[in-house]
């Protein structure tokens, strides 16, 4: 099944900004960190609110992103070339040990999916890449080409939660065995989209099963764990919670269960510490010894009807923010 054609490409339009930026900005004459650039759709509304002394640093991985972002001319701004997961070495790097605000807008970028080159989106016919960073690492074709069949079954059925993931991991193992298709790989998304759909109907008991195509959820599977997203997220909190200031804010947009639920469980292990390690809660305690809090959940928040109807994407959105309540251990900032 060949994906159908580009019929037009969408300008980006950042999901919840409004909110997000109300929940982030606190004191205009803070450090804040845009961990996901994008087009700079959260950047420059952050700008707005901060003033002549407040400072903003960005992160992406993403080299066109970057470009984007030298488009930018204020002194108060300032660019990395470089993953979230390397947060706390970038700020330190930069002299911000300690930051008033981190956003996190999870995902792909709406310009990487509608990009066919990118690889992101089985609605267009291009090269399986699917690298947020296309400077470096493995391709999604490379890995197709050399994973086997029990890794390529775990990352459908975790990362896509799909419940066929054996048959398709069977599909494409068996493609790359008996050569079909004139001997050529994996390398391009109706390919892929092709071998799953495939797989997929053969082992539904009706065609009709769900509105969405059938390859959707392993293309999302593959590109999560082509980029480590979940692993990267995991390191980028932990390093935005360890750098906020007391009363600073992290704002979190995720985009499916995997990513909130992340999200979700590490604001509630900060803001109930006494549930982790239930063991040594066995032990008797001094008052002084028992775990603090370190961050309470503030908000949630959904998009409205009519957001979804300007942005679809904005549909599977959900607006997590959480402050900090008192200073790291000193331990945490070594």
């Amino acid at each position: 099944m060949r994906p159908p054609s580009p019929s037009r490409v969408v300008a980006h339009s950042p999901v919840l900004a409004t909110q997000a930026i109300e929940h982030l900005v606190t004191d205009p004459d803070g450090i804040y960190v845009d961990a996901t650039f994008g087009r700079g759709g959260h950047t420059r509304m952050i700008l707005d609110r901060l003033s002549p002394r407040g400072r903003l640093i960005a992160f992406d991985r993403d080299v066109e992103a970057v470009e984007a972002a030298r488009s930018i001319e204020d002194s108060r701004f300032h660019i990395e070339h470089t993953a979230f997961s390397q947060l706390r070495v970038t700020l330190e790097a930069l002299s911000a040990t300690r930051v008033q605000g981190v956003l996190l807008d999870l995902g792909v970028s709406s310009p990487q999916i509608d990009d066919p080159a990118r690889g992101f989106s089985l609605r267009f016919d291009g090269p399986l890449d699917m690298r947020m960073d296309s400077s470096r690492g493995e391709t999604a074709a490379d890995w197709l080409a050399s994973a086997p069949i029990e890794e390529l079954t775990r990352v459908i059925r975790d990362y896509g939660e799909e419940r066929f993931a054996a048959s398709i991991a069977k599909a494409i193992v068996a493609r790359r065995a008996d050569g079909k298709g004139g001997g050529r790989p994996i390398s391009s998304t109706s390919d892929l989209a092709g071998i799953v759909a495939g797989a997929v109907v053969k082992s539904r008991k009706s065609s009709s099963d769900g509105a969405q195509h059938p390859a959707t959820r392993t293309f999302q599977a593959i590109r999560i764990h082509v980029n480590q997203e979940l692993e990267e997220l995991a390191l980028a909190l932990e390093q935005a919670g360890a750098m906020l200031s007391t009363g600073g804010r992290l704002v979190a947009i995720s985009f499916h269960s995997l990513e909130d639920r992340i999200v979700k469980r590490f604001i509630d292990a900060h803001h109930h510490p006494e549930r982790q390690n239930a063991l040594e809660r066995r032990l008797p305690l001094r008052s002084d010894q028992l775990p603090r809090a370190t961050l309470e959940g503030v908000v949630r928040v959904l998009p409205d009807a009519s957001e979804v109807a300007v942005n679809p994407r904005a549909r599977s959105a959900v607006l997590r923010v959480a402050q900090r309540t008192l200073e790291p251990w000193p331990e945490a900032t070594r």
